[in-house]
């Protein structure tokens, strides 16, 4: 059997880069669109990338994403329109372009990569929770539309992972003291986002869909 086709948005750095590289190792043909390739800004973009794809895409994981952190009363008409665009409708769109072969192939696996923020949220998280919501909502309705034909869905909802951009963001205190609010004591590494993810889209998984599986180490459950 030819091994299966994965396409990963967002696969250039942090948690997609570590999902890449797992597949990678696993055997898939990975799908990595650049920015250039796949604006997922742009819905004339993203209906021309899968007019143009090559091969039918087996496993769909939706990573890529922007959190432009500003309060309900700051957020730009901009801020707003472009994050529920990156983070939701390019989602939705990329799912409604597979789903076809995936139905006819009685297979599929889409991911969609959420947050906590989408669970639970604190301030000037206006447009990022209202999206990562937004995203756990399309992973619900996928689901039980999808389940008959074998073609299962889920968000995996990360907490803080150690990524370059975290790192950037924040200083060596601040990262300090939001390991100390994480019972398991640090940040999540991005490898272990993408084992979840890695099991998840395996033949090991065979009845877990429309699930919002948050890997936060423990942070959620204060």
């Amino acid at each position: 059997m030819s091994p299966r086709t994965v396409l990963i948005t967002g696969a250039s750095r942090g948690i997609g880069r570590a999902i890449a590289l797992k597949f990678s190792h696993e055997g898939y043909h990975l799908l990595t669109p650049s920015h250039a390739e796949l604006d997922l800004s742009s819905n004339i973009s993203i209906d021309r990338y899968v007019k143009n794809l090559q091969t039918k895409v087996d496993i769909l994981i939706n990573n890529a994403g922007i959190n432009r952190l500003a309060a309900g009363e700051e957020c730009t008409d901009e801020d707003l329109d472009d994050t529920l665009q990156i983070n939701l409708v390019a989602p939705a769109r990329l799912a409604r372009a597979v789903i076809p072969w995936m139905v006819q192939q009685k297979f599929g696996r889409i991911i969609n990569i959420s947050s906590i923020w989408g669970v639970v949220s604190k301030p000037r998280r206006f447009a990022y929770t209202i999206s990562k919501t937004g995203i756990n909502g399309l992973t619900r309705a996928l689901a039980v539309e999808l389940g008959p034909h074998n073609i299962l869905v889920n968000s995996v909802v990360p907490g803080y992972v150690n990524t370059e951009l975290t790192q950037k963001n924040n200083s060596l205190q601040d990262i300090q003291k939001i390991s100390d609010q994480i019972p398991l004591g640090r940040l999540a590494e991005p490898a272990e986002i993408a084992n979840l993810v890695s099991f998840l889209c395996s033949d090991k998984n065979s009845y877990i869909t429309g699930q919002m599986i948050v890997i936060d180490g423990g942070f959620t459950c204060q």
